[in-house]
C-alpha cells in the first residue's frame, strides 16, 4: 500500500507546492472526530517522499480517502471492544487510519521487551562493540546455577535466536514456559528451538557488558526513543527485575500504543527514520527473517516472530512476509512490509483479566485487511460464511472420539487428543502441556481444561472434509483442526 501519493492528493486535496505549504491553510487540520491531535500534512515536493510521525502523528481524512472501509473498520472496532482489547492503532504507508483506546498509556509490553532488545542489538553489531559469534565461554557469562562446558559454547546468535541449549530457570518465566523447558543437556547449542527466558535475559546481561551502558533503557531512550520523537516512553521510570536463583534480571519495558507504531513504523522503513540510519537495513532484514521453522509458514528470528501465509496468526491469510513482538495476552506491534502496514494491538495487563490469544487476533486481523480492500486473506472466520456442513450430537461423537486433532496455523505445532473415554490431552510440539474431560453436550463439542483459563468451553462445529472448525457460540471462529484418526 504505497500510497503517499494518495494521502497527499486524496486526503489533502492539495496540489503540489513545493513542499512547503501547509495542508491546514486548504482544508483545515487533520484530525479524528474524537479529538486526536494530528500533524498537519506539508504537501509533498515533485518526487516521492515517505510519511514519518513528528511530535504528532498525521492522520487520514478518512479512511475512504487511502482505499478503506469504515463501516468495515467500525465492525473490528466493536469486535476489538467484545474482545478487551485496550487499545489498536492502524497505520498504513506512514498515515493513521484508524485507532482506537487510550494510545498514551504506557502498559506493560511483557515480551515484546525482546524484539526492543533486539533492535539495539543491530545497533551496537553494525558499530562493533557487540559481535554475535562470541560464546558465553568468551564473554565470561555464567548463572548461579553454574553451566556446563557445553552450555558454554553458545554464542550470542544462539540466544537471539532462542537455541542456546541452557535449559535452566530464569526470571519472568511463565508457567508454560517452565512446563515446556527440555531437560538440561538434552540439545546442543543451535539445534533446537525452544522460546527460553534465559536466553532472553542472558542477552540483556551481555548488552550492558559490552556496551558498558547505563542500562537498556537508557540507550532505548537515546539510540531510539528519541530520534523517533516517542511522545510517552519514560526511561527513569523503568527497573530491572531481579529473582534469587538467576545472575540476569528480567529487563521489562512500558511503553504507549502510539509509541510502539513508531517503532513498528522503524522497522517498515528498514530503520530508517525520515533522513536519518537508526538501525542497519541488513539488521532488519536478518533479524525478522526465520532462523528457526517453528510451525508451518511459521519462524523465529532474531526475537522477532515471523510467518508467511496462514503461518503468522491463525484464521486469516496474508498474502507476503510478515512479523511481529509478542507480548502476554495479546500485546502486538504486527508489520506487513508488502502492504506498508503496521498494527498495534494492546490489552490491559495491569487487570488480572482479559486475554486476546492468537487465534482471536488473527480473526480481528481478518477484519482489518477487509477493511483495507484485501482479498487474498482467507475464509470469513464466522459460522454462517463457513465452508462445510455443520454437525449435531451423533456426528460430532463420530468426527471426534478417539481421533487426533492437529491445529492449522499457529507458531506451535499443537494438537488435541480426544480418548473414547472422554479424557483430553493437548501437546505443543509432541509434548503434552495440559490435560482435561471432553464430551458432546447437544450438538456441541465441550472441553474442560482445569489448569488452562483460556482453554475450554463449548463450540459448535463445522466439517468440511478433513478440516473441523470450531465456533465460539457468538458465531466466530476459534480455531481450525486437522482430524487424524489417533495412531497406536
Amino acid at each position: 500500500m504505497k500510497r503517499w501519493i494518495w494521502v497527499v492528493l486524496l486526503a489533502m486535496g492539495c496540489s503540489f507546492c513545493n513542499g512547503v505549504a501547509k495542508a491546514a491553510s486548504a482544508v483545515g487540520e487533520i484530525g479524528v472526530s474524537d479529538g486526536t491531535p494530528a500533524e498537519t500534512i506539508v504537501c509533498p515536493p515533485p518526487a516521492p517522499r515517505e510519511i514519518y510521525p513528528g511530535e504528532e502523528w498525521v492522520w487520514a481524512a478518512s479512511p475512504e480517502v487511502l482505499g478503506w472501509s469504515s463501516a468495515k473498520l467500525a465492525a473490528a472496532r466493536d469486535y476489538a471492544e467484545s474482545i478487551g482489547s485496550a487499545a489498536v492503532m492502524i497505520v498504513d504507508a506512514g498515515v493513521v487510519i484508524d485507532a482506537w483506546g487510550d494510545l498514551t498509556r504506557n502498559y506493560n509490553c511483557h515480551s515484546m521487551r525482546k524484539s526492543l532488545l533486539s533492535a539495539l542489538y543491530g545497533i551496537y553489531v553494525d558499530e562493533g562493540t557487540i559481535d554475535i559469534t562470541q560464546t558465553l565461554e568468551q564473554l565470561g557469562i555464567d548463572d548461579l546455577t553454574p553451566l556446563t562446558q557445553i552450555e558454554r559454547q553458545a554464542s550470542v546468535d544462539d540466544l537471539l535466536t532462542a537455541r542456546s541449549g541452557v535449559y535452566i530457570p530464569a526470571a519472568g518465566e511463565a508457567q508454560s514456559m517452565i512446563d515446556m523447558r527440555p531437560e538440561r543437556g538434552s540439545h546442543a547449542s543451535g539445534t533446537f528451538w525452544y522460546y527460553n527466558n534465559w536466553d532472553f535475559n542472558a542477552l540483556g546481561t551481555i548488552f550492558d557488558q559490552e556496551t558498558g551502558e547505563v542500562s537498556i533503557y537508557d540507550a532505548f531512550r537515546r539510540r531510539i526513543a528519541e530520534p523517533l520523537e516517542m511522545q510517552d516512553f519514560r526511561a527513569g521510570l523503568l527497573r530491572y527485575s531481579y529473582v534469587p536463583y538467576s545472575a540476569h534480571p528480567y529487563y521489562g519495558f512500558r511503553m504507549s500504543t502510539r509509541d510502539l507504531a513508531r517503532f513498528g513504523l522503524l522497522f517498515l522503513r528498514e530503520g530508517r527514520w525520515k533522513n536519518r540510519r537508526i538501525i542497519p537495513s541488513d539488521w532488519i532484514q536478518e533479524s525478522t527473517s526465520a532462523h528457526a521453522q517453528i510451525g508451518p509458514e511459521s519462524g523465529y528470528g532474531y526475537m522477532w516472530w515471523t510467518g508467511e501465509r496462514s503461518g503468522l496468526f491463525p484464521n486469516v491469510t496474508i498474502a507476503g512476509h510478515g512479523y511481529y513482538a509478542s507480548g502476554y495476552r495479546g500485546h502486538l506491534v504486527v508489520v506487513l512490509p508488502y502492504l506498508d502496514l503496521v498494527i498495534v494491538h494492546r490489552v490491559d495487563t495491569f487487570e488480572p483479566a482479559g486475554d486476546v490469544p492468537s487465534e482471536t487476533f488473527g480473526m480481528l486481523l481478518w477484519m482489518i485487511l477487509d477493511a483495507a480492500g484485501e482479498t487474498d486473506i482467507g475464509e470469513p472466520p464466522f459460522i454462517d460464511l463457513a465452508p462445510g456442513i455443520r454437525l449435531a450430537g451423533n456426528e460430532v461423537q463420530a468426527a471426534i472420539s478417539g481421533s487426533r486433532l492437529v491445529a492449522v496455523g499457529g507458531a506451535l505445532q499443537t494438537e488435541v487428543i480426544n480418548d473414547p473415554d472422554g479424557t483430553l490431552s493437548i501437546l505443543f510440539d509432541g509434548k503434552i502441556v495440559y490435560t482435561g474431560r471432553w464430551w458432546v453436550d447437544g450438538d456441541r463439542y465441550c472441553a474442560d481444561v482445569p489448569d488452562a483459563d483460556d482453554i475450554g468451553g463449548c463450540f459448535d462445529v463445522m466439517m468440511d472434509g478433513n478440516l473441523l472448525r470450531l465456533f465460539e457460540l457468538d458465531g466466530t471462529l476459534s480455531i481450525v483442526f486437522s482430524v487424524l484418526n489417533r495412531t497406536p
